[in-house]
């Protein structure tokens, strides 16, 4: 389990900012399921759903934005967990984009490739892998979108969420697989011991222009979208 434990220049778990955390938290103190609850529910919640201007931020300055979408919260999800010596790993995908319908400006949506880099966290308990991709969609962002559609029947994707069942669907650690973008999935590249080494192999299928575009422009108009329609009414 050491390659899953280790500090990387992404996960830098030993930095102030985050041991500090730690410390501050009392995470050290519990017990191995109620740190991964623990540390899960802070990435989740206090980290909010949100467009980051790239993926290959490390995990301090995830934290220091305050919000994240899959990749960067995975990294930062990953270093604190390791920070506790919980080992996890990322498991890398390709989804589809048609599940963000409603999350992003139009323009924004027209303009993305047709298949997004996606990647969730697989912690090690009670001896086996279990995925915690729930982490990515904070309650209150979730529980919206689940106001707007109480009549939805069957799979749902749309506004960042791709699940079974919108209505119904639970984003709670409970020592359990959590799922909330994975009926998005269209190819699997495998598991990875850290960010570093994804992302060194793979990244987000855009040229130079619509790259720089969507870090520096495209993500705040993505961010403000979300956090219109995490505090509008039904």
């Amino acid at each position: 389990m050491e390659e899953y434990l280790k500090e990387t220049k992404m996960l830098n778990f030993n930095s102030a900012k985050i041991s500090d955390l730690v410390r501050e938290k009392g995470w050290l103190e519990l017990d191995e399921f109620h740190k991964i609850k623990n540390i899960y529910e802070f990435v989740q919640n206090d980290i909010l759903f949100g467009y980051n201007s790239t993926d290959i931020l490390s995990a301090v300055e995830v934290l220091q934005d305050g919000f994240g979408q899959c990749n960067t919260k995975a990294t930062l999800l990953m270093a604190l967990l390791r920070s506790v010596n919980i080992p996890c790993r990322l498991h890398a995908f390709n989804v589809s984009k048609d599940f963000q319908k409603g999350a992003l400006p139009q323009i924004i949506y027209l303009l993305a490739p047709k298949y997004i880099l996606h990647t969730w966290v697989e912690v090690f308990f009670n001896d086996k892998w279990i995925a915690l991709e729930g982490v990515i969609i904070d309650k209150n962002y979730l529980y919206t979108v689940q106001q707007k559609y109480t009549e939805h029947k069957g799979i749902f994707k749309k506004f960042a969420i791709a699940t079974k069942d919108v209505e119904t669907v639970n984003i709670d650690w409970t020592g359990n697989d959590v799922f909330i973008q994975k009926e998005a999935v269209v190819d699997d590249y495998g598991i990875f011991s850290s960010p570093d080494i994804l992302f060194s192999k793979h990244t987000q299928n855009m040229s130079k222009i619509k790259l720089y575009l969507y870090s520096h422009i495209g993500t705040k108009m993505m961010t403000k979208r979300v956090f219109k329609i995490r505090n509008s009414k039904k």
